[in-house]
């Protein structure tokens, strides 16, 4: 692989000048420059050694006997597309096959939390990523995880990570800051390890990412913000951009599979009129077969553009405004001089979607066909033995138990359809036989946790409402947000326990089981949640858990991403653990029964 640092700066001095030729020239082009909000037709670019050594209407004297021409035609010149917040295993991919999957959609940088591969393995899992994005052909930065667990004494994880780790993970080349800062309690509570990690981050002088997904904006988010997160991606609302944006952070709004929040926080710009070089796109979690059939950033992109926003402000906010906010503007995140010569060929800007992707100067896409390379790493064996069950589970294993008979209520857990916050529902059961069943009538599900990191066999057994199922049915995952924890939901006891077996036969991944045969299914190796194979490949086995879900009565837009997210204990309301019913306002273990 080339080096691309830049070591002399008299090597694109002297092509700009015309002393040596440039290795590559696009002619034609329209520039949308970002750094001034123009679009000025007529441009040339001149790349060499990977980056841009001169951009105008005429760089004819970079042009030497061997300089390759590419004819932009009228067509955009945009930076290459950023994504500003992400988790590469929320796709179910490696590193190298997200590469794959996201560089002919223009990404050609991202800014990967590995949280959930460190709730697994802790410190070793995060150095694995971080090795496998140094070899990829696009710039891949890594934070440093901040919450491992998320919820000290609401979570049992597979690993935690210290003051002490994060601060040694904050020196290693390609580590850019500290993960999302969850523990928003923590911070204003004034916890002494949250603040060693903080500080650790300021001194190594660092981005610290933010995660406030609390209602409240009042003193706890302005302590929250003293403490030192300079960016939040949880912001659901109008009010939340705002708040962000004045308090002095970055508002990172967010458009991923399942959580669509771009359309009500951009009322912020289009209509409040704040200014929109503080607002930055974001994915947050992608699944796989989204990246496949419908794209990554440049999908974000197009969706800022349909809320009403002007296509060169949207493409600010998936470009520059990221790059500034990291300290990397002087690298990529614009097309001008000295900076790496990432570049998209777009041929409408609103319907975005490029026909040429340039990485470092070199055309790694074209048309949607990846040219470049994305070299992988060996996984080691530790890595894909994380499931552990002690015995078979059987259905007796997801009764839940209740004293006596007649109505009872129970706080059950609401399902918000293309968001990451739960509803704290109470809803009134009625037990038979000493015990509380699914009741289809009223879409109310079971929602269980399985322990599998430490093969303890526990299971506590909650209820869930909003999935929506007209089957008897089991759904398993071990991708189960942050613990990772095993999260099985269902409406047949048997199904349920049939689905968390199967992942600890296949160490791993998510099944679907609908009257006692397994009707959708991907396999997830690594960690529990990553696979070895192709993009393609999983997308496909990832549609098949998609179709189960859909077969089973659910007609949620990526049930899945809902599902992992039952066992989320950092996001209101209610969620559920190893620990049990996790009230998130109180941050308490409650009874699922009242």
């Amino acid at each position: 692989m080339r080096d691309f640092r830049l070591t002399n700066s008299r090597e694109l001095v002297d092509c700009a000048m015309g002393r040596t030729p440039a290795d590559l020239v696009i002619r034609g082009g329209r520039w949308v420059c970002v750094q001034s909000g123009e679009v000025l037709p007529g441009t040339d670019v001149a790349v060499k050694n990977g980056r841009i050594a001169a951009v105008g209407p005429d760089v004819h004297q970079t042009v030497g006997p061997n300089t390759r021409i590419l004819d932009a035609a009228g067509r955009y010149l945009t930076p290459g597309l950023l994504d500003a917040h992400m988790h590469v295993e929320s796709g179910m991919l490696t590193v190298a096959e997200f590469a794959h999957a996201v560089i002919p959609h223009g990404t050609t940088g991202m800014f990967i939390d590995p949280h959930e591969i460190a709730n697994v393995f802790g410190l070793r899992g995060v150095r694995l990523m971080v090795d496998e994005a140094a070899l990829q052909p696009i710039h891949i930065f890594v934070q440093v995880p901040s919450c491992v667990p998320s919820a000290p004494g609401l979570e049992t994880n597979g690993a935690g990570l210290s003051a002490a780790e994060v601060q040694e993970a904050l020196a290693w080349p390609g580590v850019i800051g500290l993960g999302e800062m969850m523990n928003y309690p923590g911070v204003a509570g004034g916890d002494e390890t949250v603040h060693a990690k903080l500080q650790a981050t300021r001194e190594a002088g660092k981005v610290i990412g933010g995660h406030y997904p609390a209602l409240d904006l009042g003193m706890e988010f302005s302590a929250y913000v003293a403490g030192g997160p300079m960016d939040d991606h949880e912001g659901t609302r109008l009010e939340d951009a705002v708040a962000r944006v004045r308090q002095g952070m970055r508002a990172m709004l967010r458009f991923g599979s399942a959580w669509h929040d771009v359309a009500e926080q951009v009322r912020a710009v289009t209509e409040m009129g704040l200014d929109p070089r503080h607002f930055i796109l974001c994915t947050d979690d992608t699944h796989s077969a989204t990246l496949i059939g419908d794209g990554h950033m440049d999908r974000a992109v197009r969706h800022a553009i349909s809320q009403g926003l002007p296509p060169v402000t949207a493409i600010q906010m998936a470009t520059l405004n990221t790059a500034e906010h990291f300290g990397v503007s002087g690298e990529i995140g614009q097309i001008a001089p000295g900076r790496y010569a990432d570049i998209l060929i777009v041929p409408d800007l609103v319907n975005f979607r490029p026909d040429v992707v340039l990485a470092r100067g070199e055309v790694v896409a074209e048309h949607g066909r990846l040219l470049a390379r994305t070299p992988a790493i060996t996984y080691p064996d530790w890595a894909l033995h994380s499931v552990h069950l002690p015995r078979p589970l059987t259905e007796a294993d997801f009764a839940l138990r209740a004293a006596g008979s007649g109505q009872q209520t129970a706080n059950v857990i609401g399902v918000i359809e293309n968001q990451a916050p739960t509803r704290h529902l109470r809803v009134p059961v009625r037990a038979r036989s000493g015990q509380i069943r699914a009741d289809l009538t009223r879409d109310l599900a079971k929602a269980a946790l399985v322990e599998r990191h430490h093969g303890t066999g526990g299971v506590q057994v909650g209820l869930v409402q909003g999935f929506g199922f007209s089957e008897p049915c089991g759904m398993a995952s071990t991708v189960a947000h942050d613990s990772h924890q095993m999260i099985v939901i269902g409406t047949d006891d048997a199904d349920m326990a049939q689905a968390a077996n199967r992942l600890a036969q296949t160490g791993g991944g998510q099944v679907v089981v609908r009257r006692g045969e397994i009707i959708g299914e991907v396999n997830l190796p690594i960690a529990g949640l990553i696979s070895n194979e192709p993009a393609e490949l999983v997308a496909r086995g990832a549609e098949t858990v998609l179709a189960g879900f859909r077969a089973c009565g659910c007609k949620l837009n990526n049930p899945n991403m809902q599902m992992s997210l039952l066992a989320l204990v950092v996001i209101p309301e209610l969620r559920i653990s190893d620990k049990g019913l996790v009230d998130v306002q109180r941050f308490q273990v409650i009874d699922v029964l009242e």
